[in-house]
């Protein structure tokens, strides 16, 4: 129930804001971690994921593109997540996740979520998604207006890892190993960055 009234609340709060940002633009989006969000003590591992699909609808918000999305008969869907963590979040903290498109190609746009607590960063969340309608996937150029000289590293190194694990499998990365950091990640096949 927490997460459902985090939307409604996002979306109440970002249409005071809506229109007011390139897509280019970094959009912060603010949480209070509450007692559903945490286990005994701190965010639970999905919460993260769950702030970043608030934030994703923020962000939509804050770029004036949520509405025409809707207009078009379009939805958009996360393909793909991968959560870093860095450090525990304690419950009732203030949680400020930062979004921005990291990247769009044809098919795919790439979010990168940084979220940050008590004075740090906490974690990081990846997210790929498409743009849907009836079925088929819609390029997010058609919503949202970017320029990307060159597909980014962290989008290099994350689609090989992708490429190579199905539906619920446990990702392997490639050599050289990935830093000791836990990460948690999703995906659903169908879109890889053009080189």
């Amino acid at each position: 129930m927490s997460g459902l009234l985090r939307n409604i609340l996002a979306f109440f709060v970002g249409l005071f804001g809506y229109g007011s940002r390139a897509p280019q633009d970094v959009v912060v989006t603010n949480f209070w971690v509450t007692p559903f969000d945490s286990g005994i003590k701190v965010l639970k591992s999905d919460k993260y994921l769950q702030f970043a699909e608030t934030a994703q609808v923020d962000y939509l918000l804050q770029v004036g593109r949520f509405f025409a999305i809707l207009r078009s008969g379009a939805s958009f869907v996360n393909v793909a997540q991968q959560v870093r963590f860095s450090r525990p979040v304690p419950v009732f903290s203030r949680v400020r996740v930062e979004t921005r498109l990291l990247y769009a190609d044809e098919k795919c746009a790439y979010f990168l979520h940084a979220v940050h607590a008590r004075g740090g960063q906490a974690a990081e969340v990846l997210v790929k998604m498409k743009f849907k309608k009836g079925g088929i996937t819609v390029a997010p150029a058609s919503f949202l207006r970017f320029d990307f000289a060159e597909v980014p590293e962290k989008v290099r190194r994350w689609e090989p890892v992708l490429q190579t694990q199905g539906p619920g499998d446990t990702p392997s990365f490639p050599s050289p190993p990935p830093p000791a950091v836990p990460s948690q990640s999703t995906h659903k096949p169908g879109c890889s960055p053009s080189a």
